[in-house]
């Protein structure tokens, strides 16, 4: 426990944009999932060809946590940050427009690159502008993502309701982005400073310890991995298994995927509070125990609704996986290592999103997707190994730890 922050949170006019921001960036981004079957049956797409959507827009996430940095350098803050969001909603527009899959596979990079600018832009700038309650702010900022990203399905399956269609889901995100620039384009965005007494921290005498990653690290880089995949597999392919599989109309399908953002919001909530009362090992394993047990009666259950109860209890589970294997991964490095540590959780998740549901896609075309979605429950299984390792290694080297600070007790 730290110590009390002396003053209050202030949300200011620049918080309230960034949150914004960021919540149309996790809306944008989650109509990928929920509208694909309707593409797949427009375009007459197999899984493969629809998995690359979300591929690609998984490549353009990469490409911009490589550059972002310099382009932010190179034009600042500002310009990356609405140049960002407008690049996001012309990535969408082309989505709409497009009627072959080379022109929608790329529009969804197109959207990708410049929205993730946006979101490495808003977590950097509130983080500045908040300082010591920079944790606050980002919390609060990722709950409002999730709540826009759950809105996503729902939007899809109504546009699709009133006759609108898929498309009407997509330009309501654009809309949000040209109202909030008319409202907010005179707002300055905070700047990253470095202050005297806040200097960098000085580089490491030898670059390649710094660089060696403890073994306990590389399990929770491996949870990170598998829970980012499983998530993703039911945020991309849900929607299509409900149709297919589970027998909803596409509609309903689509619009059911939002129980799976609901419980991702709601299990966050609780998650954060049960971080403070158990450690994070154990919580892991209930978040892990939580989601197979909702996973199950999803994949294989034979009614409708318990096929939506499932996902929804998954979704509980899935919700803490990544924050709470992220808050493990860092607690064991040193300051020195907290970069690079930093850039390797991110890349498991981007390597998950680039990986695994197209890896699902594929074995649907060869095998069908209920087969398919076996891969997402070994990926659960494979991950509570993981953790028992993480923890248990854990647990060696806080011992390890210890045991010098005993013997100076006992000297």
């Amino acid at each position: 426990m730290g110590a009390p922050l002396a003053s209050p949170y202030v949300r200011y006019r620049f918080t309230w944009l960034a949150y914004a921001m960021l919540a149309y960036f996790a809306y944008t981004q989650a109509t990928l999932g929920p509208l694909i079957p309707f593409l797949r049956d427009e375009l007459d797409l197999n899984y493969t060809i629809s998995g690359l959507h979300l591929s690609a827009f998984a490549v353009g996430m990469v490409l911009a946590g490589a550059l972002g940095n310099r382009f932010a350098q190179r034009w600042g803050r500002s310009r990356v940050f609405w140049g960002g969001g407008a690049g996001m909603a012309a990535g969408a527009i082309l989505f709409i427009l497009g009627h072959h899959p080379a022109l929608t596979i790329t529009s969804a990079l197109i959207m990708g690159l410049p929205g993730t600018l946006v979101m490495i832009m808003v977590q950097a700038a509130l983080s500045d502008r908040h300082g010591a309650h920079r944790a606050i702010a980002l919390t609060e900022s990722n709950v409002g993502a999730a709540l826009s990203a759950g809105l996503a399905p729902l939007m899809v399956g109504l546009m699709q309701r009133i006759g609108i269609g898929w498309r009407g889901a997509l330009v309501s995100g654009a809309l949000a982005w040209v109202l909030l620039t008319s409202v907010f384009h005179s707002e300055p965005i905070p700047r990253n400073t470095t202050s005297a007494d806040n200097p960098p921290s000085p580089p490491p005498n030898d670059p390649h310890v710094a660089e060696r990653l403890p073994a306990t690290y590389w399990a929770y880089w491996l949870v990170v991995f598998l829970s980012v995949s499983v998530e993703w597999c039911v945020v991309f392919w849900g929607a299509d298994f409900l149709e297919t599989d589970v027998g909803l109309s596409k509609v309903n399908a689509s619009s059911l995927i939002s129980v799976f953002f609901v419980a991702m919001v709601i299990g966050r909530f609780t998650g954060s509070r049960l971080s403070r009362l158990m450690p994070l090992g154990t919580l892991l394993l209930l978040a892990l125990s939580i989601a197979i047990a909702g996973f199950l009666p999803f994949w294989l259950a034979p009614a409708a609704v318990i096929n939506i109860v499932g996902l929804f209890f998954a979704g509980l589970g899935i919700a803490n996986l990544f924050p709470l294997t992220l808050s493990a991964a860092s607690s064991i490095v040193t300051p020195a290592q907290a970069d690079i540590a930093s850039s390797r959780i991110t890349l498991a998740a981007g390597m998950a999103i680039l990986i695994s549901p197209q890896l699902l896609g594929a074995l649907a075309d060869k095998i069908d997707i209920k087969n398919a979605y076996g891969i997402a429950a070994l990926f659960l299984i494979v991950a509570i190994v993981a953790v028992l390792c993480a923890n248990r290694l854990a647990f060696r080297d806080q011992a390890r730890q210890n045991r010098p600070n005993q013997e100076t007790h006992h000297a």
